[in-house]
């Protein structure tokens, strides 16, 4: 009965990390929006929502310490406690990210874009997409796909250097736009790092398959 007790519990942590990375899932993907849409109104809403992103990992992280306290887990639930802490963290950190692209837009205030906005979106999808396949991985346990992932983020890095040469060159043939492309260059290097962190729970669903931590993704 105590042990059925724990696995509930350990059910219920699973699901929580799974709506607090919906939860960021959201904040990414409503942050580029208002970019695109330079929709100040809805990048505050963003702004605003880190909070519960922020909640939500110290609710998790409470649960994690009292199980750990009152439940003296074996190796194998401790890898999945130990887990879960990493996990929210780079999720707490990833919602950052998303308030970090709304207020770059905030921050714009009227200013036009001096590009249109294709790779930024793009870097904003394959992120999201890494990020839920992530999560889908730690569900089930696939240390396989985990591991694909990681090689993914090079992809993500590839359009990251093209955004950054085209707003140099942009910066470069006209000296007015540096402020707002300077702006933009933070977006996209936000998106970068969102997909870094993605790497960073892949890498934990290895350990908890494998009870090995192992560097998966190019740092360079």
């Amino acid at each position: 009965m105590v042990r059925i007790a724990f696995e509930k519990h350990l059910q219920e942590l699973q699901d929580d990390v799974l709506a607090m990375g919906s939860m960021v899932d959201k904040a990414i993907d409503r942050s580029v929006e208002s970019l695109k849409r330079r929709d100040l109104d809805l990048a505050r809403q963003v702004i605003a929502d880190d909070a519960k992103i922020n909640q939500a990992r110290f609710d998790i992280e409470e649960k994690c310490v009292h199980l750990i306290a009152t439940q003296q887990p074996i190796a194998s639930d401790l890898r999945i406690l130990v887990a879960v802490l990493n996990i929210i963290v780079d999720l707490e950190r990833m919602g950052d990210h998303a308030e970090g692209i709304a207020r770059v837009n905030v921050l714009m205030g009227d200013m036009p874009l001096v590009k249109p906005l294709i790779d930024i979106p793009r870097m904003a999808q394959k992120s999201r997409g890494m990020l839920n396949r992530s999560l889908t991985a730690f569900v089930n346990r696939d240390a396989e796909d985990a591991k694909r992932i990681c090689a993914e983020d090079d992809e993500v890095d590839n359009l990251y250097d093209q955004v950054y040469r085209e707003l140099i060159t942009i910066m470069l043939g006209d000296p007015r736009t540096i402020t707002p492309a300077t702006y933009l260059l933070w977006a996209a290097h936000n998106l970068e790092r969102v997909a870094d962190r993605t790497t960073n729970i892949s890498e934990r669903v290895v350990f908890l398959v494998s009870g090995h931590m192992q560097e998966l993704a190019s740092r360079f």
